[in-house]
């Protein structure tokens, strides 16, 4: 039978008033609480006992608040660090993130947030057994992730160092409250990276939200992030939350956070800073406890050069940086990929899983898979439709097609496709395939032109479904004006 034993906890500030406000504060929540008014004060209690949470504020008479997290971290404490920096020191709070603080928190220091900070601190704890810790030490050993971590890390396919040494930062960033930034090209995975951050963290009970930040019209980007009240703009009859509200004691995932618009790069650095949201057309503004995590595909150093984004925003965001790798940087991973993916989307269907040929697999392993993942998936899901037995081909792919050649090279020029059928006198094509296919192409532009390239319009005209229209889109390489259908969200 467990017994619930109280957080231990040091205080470390240098103001009397403040020290004891904080003390009371604590105290009152059943925590044993311990009190230093410098750093070698703090040190003596370190050296004492250990604690299980350090709140330290930035500056201090004799030092700096990460000197001591800096020998917490040299040490192999176990103490979580919760560091009080002036408002306004973004410099700061980032410096005690990088250094491996849990959390940060601004004066003046809203005590609500104090305690929910030191609560995070003590939940992100993950222990193993009493069992099996070390009665004489009392150091707690960090045991694995809990199962649906182990289960979002498992969904991250692939035995790559690159993909390993992603998953091993995952679970070492996941017990922080730092923001993360997931770099990597498009379809190499990023919210199955965010998801796993959240799965493996102590807020993985609580809510993960996911935003796609440049599918947001930019006239409803503030609302959409941080509510409005009723009447705020027309057609507002009710409250209605944002974002942040929905992902409260959960994680925020932003993705694509390179196409955020510079007015609203200032107001979320606001409210990372602030930790407050007010919602549109409101008055009051209300606390969030939000880990975010964002992601982008884009260069955003560079980005920042250009001024097409807040470098102080950047400096915020970018605390843990993770990069997921692109396809083509881990081959190797190539054939587990190809089965994960296979089972999905059978499993989808309910069909049987086929398997893939040799020659399937080399034909794979040489094409460019410049869309990554995404593209594999794509590619398997025409192949899974072409198919005509237990065993993936080559042709089913596409590749006796397309050759060696590029999907997009144009074709010798055939007949209109609006012309009658072949007369006499007339050649027989010498690759039928190709011939009915460049009919097809003709039919399918003529109808998208007419159409303004609207899919749902043009597919409608032909007696197709939306779904249909897009495979064959891509199996006859048609290019688009614009493709966001085929550009949203991460895979693999």
């Amino acid at each position: 039978m467990s017994v619930n034993v109280p957080t231990s906890v040091l205080v470390v500030d240098d103001e009397p008033d403040l020290r004891t406000l904080y003390e009371l504060t604590l105290l009152r929540e059943g925590h044993q609480v311990a009190a230093a008014g410098d750093l070698a004060q703090a040190r003596e209690c370190l050296a004492q006992q250990r604690f299980d949470v350090l709140i330290t504020d930035m500056r201090l008479p004799d030092g700096l608040g990460l000197e001591l997290l800096r020998e917490l971290n040299t040490n192999q404490r176990t103490e979580k660090c919760i560091v009080i920096t002036a408002y306004g020191s973004a410099e700061n709070a980032v410096e005690s993130l990088k250094s491996g603080a849990f959390d940060y928190l601004t004066k003046p220091v809203d005590l609500k947030q104090l305690r929910a900070a030191v609560s995070a601190a003590q939940a992100s704890q993950r222990q193993l057994p009493d069992a099996t810790r070390n009665p004489q030490t009392s150091i707690a050993r960090t045991a694995p992730p809990p199962a649906g971590g182990v289960r979002s890390l498992a969904r991250i396919v692939g035995n790559a160092p690159s993909v390993l040494q992603i998953k091993e930062r995952i679970e070492k960033v996941a017990t922080s409250m730092a923001p993360v930034l997931i770099l990597g090209e498009s379809g190499t995975g990023k919210e199955l990276v965010a998801r796993a951050v959240h799965e493996c963290s102590h807020r993985a009970n609580g809510p993960f939200v996911a935003v796609n930040c440049g599918a947001i019209p930019e006239n409803l980007i503030e609302s959409e992030f941080f509510g409005a009240r009723k009447g705020a703009f027309t057609g507002a009859s009710q409250d209605r939350e944002g974002y942040f509200q929905a992902a409260q004691g959960g994680t925020l995932f932003l993705d694509e956070i390179g196409d955020l618009p510079l007015a609203m790069q200032a107001k979320l650095l606001r409210v990372i800073q602030e930790r407050r949201v007010r919602a549109l057309g409101g008055v009051q503004e209300d606390a969030v406890d939000v880990r975010l995590v964002s992601a982008t595909h884009r260069d955003l150093a560079a980005l920042v050069a250009s001024g097409d984004f807040r470098q102080d925003l950047f400096y915020r965001l970018n605390v843990i940086e993770l990069r997921t790798p692109a396809l083509r940087e881990r081959r190797e991973d190539l054939p587990a990929l190809i089965e994960a993916l296979l089972r999905r989307l059978c499993d989808e269907s309910g069909a049987p899983v086929p398997s893939v040929s040799p020659a399937a697999l080399m034909w794979l392993q040489a094409h460019e898979l410049a869309g990554n993942v995404r593209e594999l998936e794509n590619l398997l899901q025409r192949a899974l439709a072409m198919s005509q037995g237990p065993s993936l081909e080559p042709d089913d792919f596409g590749a006796l097609d397309d050759g060696d050649a590029a999907p997009q090279l144009a074709l010798p020029a055939q007949p209109a496709p609006d012309a009658g059928p072949i007369e006499a006198g007339h050649s027989i094509p010498g690759d039928l395939q190709a011939f009915l296919d460049n009919q097809e192409r003709l039919v399918l532009l003529k109808a998208l032109k007419e159409a303004d390239f609207n899919r749902t319009a043009a597919a409608a005209r032909l007696g197709l479904n939306l779904r249909q229209m897009r495979y064959r889109i891509q199996r006859l390489g048609i290019t688009m004006p614009s493709d966001p259908a085929l550009d949203d969200g991460d895979a693999g």
